[in-house]
């Protein structure tokens, strides 16, 4: 089965930088990166508004636990957002994944 780990960042450059290190680690097949995220959250007791960058991140099940511990390292807020999705797929996508992470 295909994950889909979603994370937001502040900063365009470093979730850039990220998705590079992942896909280049073999820890995702593919990131995509989308801009301009609204995020409304209440943190510390406040509602705070803040822009950010969403990554999707897909991965296969073998390199799912592996990818969130360096996604953990790699991230600089005191509590990242990593939300995974179990998500269904063609076989052929599920395998293309599988090949890119080195699971084949």
């Amino acid at each position: 089965m295909v994950k889909i780990v979603l994370t937001t960042l502040d900063d365009e450059k470093v979730a850039a930088e990220i998705a590079s290190l992942l896909v280049e680690e073999k820890l995702a097949a593919c990131v995509s990166i989308v801009k301009d995220v609204l995020s409304v959250y209440r943190w510390e007791g406040s509602v705070v508004k803040e822009k950010e960058v969403m990554l999707v991140c897909k991965t296969g099940e073998k390199t799912l636990d592996p990818m969130i511990e360096r996604l953990k390292g790699l991230h600089k807020y005191e509590l990242p957002e990593i939300l995974i999705v179990d998500a269904g797929s063609t076989d052929a996508y599920r395998k293309w994944v599988e090949e890119s992470c080195g699971n084949a």
